[in-house]
């Protein structure tokens, strides 16, 4: 079977007096059934390359799904005299949500069934569930294509009726007042941007919702939130750089939304509730790492601020947890999370102790002011996650529950975790990279190794334990993830060292990652491989223009490689939003800088490594067409032999399939390709 080969219709593009030719701009008229055409010939022709793995993929996905617990349940937590699970059934894709009056000994009440709500779709999403302050009313958000627009819908929990109430296009999140009859709600614009909130009142059509705030600025988002203490409703504005917060009181629906700080280019903040004050998050002062402050609630502009954590350059603020007598901070030093507890009493503090070379730690569920028990949750590269319930005053710990892997082979005993630091090229810092590998694994230039990275946004990718990864682990590969500059693995200053002007570092922190591997023996570029996805596509895409031959293969998941063009399409979801993270190529040197490394707008008549891509039809954030469109240039162009298979799922999204094990076919696909390449089936 030959591969596919798309038409070309030629486009010229042209800004600042520069001329793009774009031969498959065509893909993009999604209910062009040519289009259709393409991506299902793709599907074909990757089944018919992949055909040799087909008994592997089965092999790799029972593997996978026989280590999870089908009758798994969430740890129980208590709000407001209910203790509430989310469980699944044995061969049963979705989740139950189910809550227990006052002890866990009650009988349980089920609140929603997904598996019933999801018969006869082949994509099934809950959003959110919330339920009234009174326990006797619940909202609930589905999205049945995959594109994260969600329809809310209310049951009545006293008979089980579903109500006539329903709100479209949403972003799926509804928060209830106190009286028990209204609830706040967003709705997004034609490019899925969340704009506008709107107040409905129970038993009234959605056409009489009241518009009570309309986010105008097209740089920025809304989100909605209660406070802890339950006393305000709180609207979020937030572009890349700037937030504002406005809030009323949740008693009172008519009241005024008052503004805790107006918008200011490069402020940012966050707001917690506590007594008759604001706990305030925030960079304000040049806290490049972000410090505490707190205000009356009276009071709550930026000049009536004091400091409670101040700024420290060495270390990250990331969140925190207010309690009666404690604070609690998730900080970031050297790479690490850690949590730090402050005794407000007195006025003394202490640090978890946490051993692994390389992990992830973060506050967990906490809903309650009046304890001294914290909920955290830890995982590292070789221990599978974990919750435990610290006891604040007495420092002692309990482990609550912990990711069981079945299968009867995993003993984290058997795999090794390690962390080293490349140097970059540029001479500023390392680069970190967090490894693990089975212990029989030896390290030479015949070793399999996966370098996974993302590099955007500020998002960090923290060493965390995988069910999906022992399968390649235990074939022999060794499995990294290069927190390269774009992220805030080492502070704030690591993420503006990796955007804008200064993205190229994060695709050269990622190169030089590779070739420190390879240097160290670790691997050779034969057995070298790179896996992304979204703006980790972009970086693998970014990667093998810039050095084709480093790596064996690539994996990239639904890949933003048409950058130049999609940031130019104030039409395409999100684009606006992205101005602050990219630049905005309407103006001259952010165009040139952004066209400089567009993976699409740099493909070469030149070799390039094996590569899947793979992507959803319905996806809401990387639409479908580009990669489509990289997939066709790289067919036209590249020289080589090498596979280069394309994989559209045609009833997904940005997320993948949906379904508790059905993505895990994903995975399989993936690994098996890999081996593959290997010639490890």
């Amino acid at each position: 079977m030959n591969a596919p080969k798309a038409k070309k219709i030629e486009k010229i593009l042209e800004i600042h007096g520069d001329q793009r030719i774009d031969n498959y701009f065509w893909m993009n008229e999604r209910e062009n059934p040519e289009v259709t055409q393409y991506l299902e010939e793709e599907n074909a022709y990757c089944d018919f390359v992949m055909k040799d793995t087909e008994n592997f993929q089965q092999e790799l996905f029972d593997e996978m799904k026989s280590r999870y617990k089908e009758d798994d349940q969430s740890l129980p937590y208590f709000f407001n005299e209910y203790w509430y699970i989310v469980r699944f059934e044995i061969g049963k894709e979705y989740p139950i949500f189910s809550r227990k009056f006052q002890t866990l000994e009650q009988e349980e009440e089920i609140l929603l069934d997904v598996n019933i709500l999801a018969e006869g779709q082949k994509f099934f999403e809950v959003g959110s569930v919330a339920v009234s302050p009174n326990n006797k009313l619940m909202t609930f958000s589905t999205d049945n294509m995959g594109r994260r627009i969600y329809n809310i819908q209310f049951k009545n929990l006293e008979t089980g009726e579903i109500l006539q109430d329903q709100i479209a296009n949403t972003t799926g999140k509804a928060v209830w007042a106190n009286d028990n009859e209204h609830i706040f709600y967003i709705r997004k614009d034609k490019n899925l941007r969340a704009f506008q909130v709107f107040m409905h009142q129970l038993g009234t059509d959605s056409s009489q919702d009241v518009l009570v705030f309309h986010e105008e600025d097209d740089t920025f988002d809304v989100n909605i939130f209660k406070s802890k203490s339950l006393e305000y409703i709180f609207i979020s504005s937030s572009s890349t750089i700037s937030d504002e917060q406005r809030f009323i009181p949740a008693d009172d629906v008519l009241a005024e939304w008052k503004i805790v700080q107006p918008r200011m280019d490069d402020l940012e903040y966050s707001v917690e509730h506590f007594e008759d004050e604001f706990y305030i998050i925030t960079n304000a002062d040049l806290a490049t790492n972000f410090k505490i402050v707190k205000t009356k609630v009276a009071t709550p502009e930026m000049k009536n601020w004091e400091d409670v954590i101040p700024h420290r350059k060495d270390v990250l603020l990331e969140g925190f947890e207010i309690f009666r007598n404690y604070l609690v901070l998730e900080e970031r030093k050297e790479g690490l999370l850690q949590i730090k507890i402050i005794d407000n009493q007195t006025n003394t503090s202490h640090y978890l102790p946490f051993s692994d070379p390389t992990y992830t730690a973060y506050i967990g569920l906490n809903l309650e002011f009046d304890t001294e028990k914290l909920r955290y949750g830890y995982t590292s590269l070789t221990k599978p996650n974990s919750t435990f319930e610290y006891n604040m005053k007495e420092k002692t710990t309990e482990l609550l529950k912990q990711q069981e892997v079945l299968g009867g082979k995993f003993l984290p005993e058997n795999y090794v975790s390690e962390r080293i630091w490349a140097p970059s090229r540029d001479g500023k810092s390392k680069v970190p990279i967090s490894l693990v590998y089975h212990k029989d694994t030896k390290k030479s230039a015949e070793t399999p190794l996966l370098l996974y990275g993302y590099g955007s946004y500020g998002h960090t990718v923290d060493a965390s334990f995988s069910n999906v990864r022992l399968s390649i682990l235990d074939r022999g590969f060794i499995y990294g993830i290069a927190h390269i500059r774009g992220g805030e693995y080492l502070g704030r200053e690591w993420y503006e060292d990796g955007k804008m002007l200064k993205k190229k570092n994060t695709f050269f922190d990622f190169i030089d990652a590779a070739k420190f591997l390879v240097e160290e023996n670790y691997t050779s570029s034969k057995h070298l491989y790179a896996m992304g996805g979204s703006a980790g596509g972009l970086l693998v895409g970014a990667v093998i223009n810039y050095e084709p031959n480093l790596f064996n293969g690539v994996v990239a998941q639904v890949p933003f490689v048409d950058v130049v063009t999609t940031m130019l399409d104030e039409e395409i979801p999100l684009t606006t939003g992205e101005f602050d993270e990219w630049g905005n190529p309407k103006k001259k040197k952010y165009y040139e800088y952004v066209k400089s490394y567009s993976p699409y707008d740099n493909v070469e008549a030149k070799n390039y490594p094996n590569i899947l891509i793979t992507t959803g039809l319905h996806d809401s954030q990387v639409q479908y067409w580009e990669p489509a469109k990289w997939t066709a240039k790289l067919r036209e162009l590249k020289t080589d032999q090498n596979i280069l298979v394309f994989k559209t799922d045609m009833s997904s999204g940005h997320g993948g399939a949906s379904g508790r094990f059905e993505s895990l076919k994903e995975d399989a696909l993936e690994y098996a390709f890999l081996m593959k390449l290997e010639n490890k089936l």
